[in-house]
């Protein structure tokens, strides 16, 4: 049986990383893209890594050629990567702000119509965004990232409803928190700030994964919201 083809971004940590793992366990080919990955995986029949950086005009082309050129097809895109930057008005850093959401908003606007219009070539393929709970609310501190996410809530319903008649799926994970190293330069973990004991894990999320893409095609999952117990936003 023919091995299933997989885009990955943000695959060297956290939720990306364990996709990439959950994927290979069940008999995926794998481009993994991250400017850390080589780290984390190597070159081999069924893994390719990408370091390329995800603000480059040319990346989201290079990794489905990748694909095509490695596995001769791409069937997934999943759309991961994103940093994290919230605070007050008078703690915020607006730079890392403009960064995220050129991560966050641009690249991925980027990679996704890059793939869709690849999809559309071959009626078929499934787009998953990593987006959050946070793509549908938000809190104070937090506007900026919420923001990123809402653009990305849009921009994929809008998608849905373009590609209802077709072989083509997009979907949006809305984890609540997820122990992950975006968190890591915090002061203070949002665990103690929001309550929550215990944190949703990565491999929670990839198991998410494995429960859309096995669904049967004429099934439809544009949201899927997770949380924690004890997560109250």
């Amino acid at each position: 049986m023919n091995k299933k083809v997989a885009v990955v971004t943000g695959a060297s940590s956290g939720i990306g990383k364990a996709i990439a793992e959950e994927l290979l366990k069940n008999n995926f080919q794998l481009i993994l893209n991250g400017r850390t990955c080589n780290n984390v995986f190597r070159d081999n029949e069924d893994i390719k890594v990408n370091t390329s950086d995800l603000m480059d005009s040319i990346t989201a082309e290079e990794l489905l050629q990748s694909s095509i050129a490695s596995f001769g097809q791409c069937d997934y895109l999943f759309a991961n990567a994103g940093i994290i930057e919230s605070g007050s008005i008078e703690k915020i850093n607006i730079d890392k702000v403009c960064e995220m959401a050129r991560l966050k908003v641009e690249s991925s606007y980027r990679i996704i119509y890059t793939f869709l219009k690849y999809f559309k070539t071959r009626n078929t393929g499934h787009i998953i965004i990593t987006s959050s709970v946070l793509g549908t609310k938000t809190r104070e501190n937090s506007g900026a990232y919420a923001g990123c996410n809402y653009a990305l809530e849009a921009l994929a319903e809008a998608l849905r409803m373009e590609l209802s008649d077709t072989n083509i799926q997009i979907s949006c994970i809305e984890p609540g928190l997820v122990q992950t190293n975006l968190h890591r330069e915090w002061p203070v973990h949002p665990k103690e700030l929001l309550g929550i004991s215990n944190a949703l894990l990565p491999e929670d999320i990839a198991q998410v994964v494995m429960e859309i893409i096995n669904k049967p095609d004429y099934i439809r999952i544009p949201k899927y919201m997770i949380l924690p117990k004890g997560h109250k936003i």
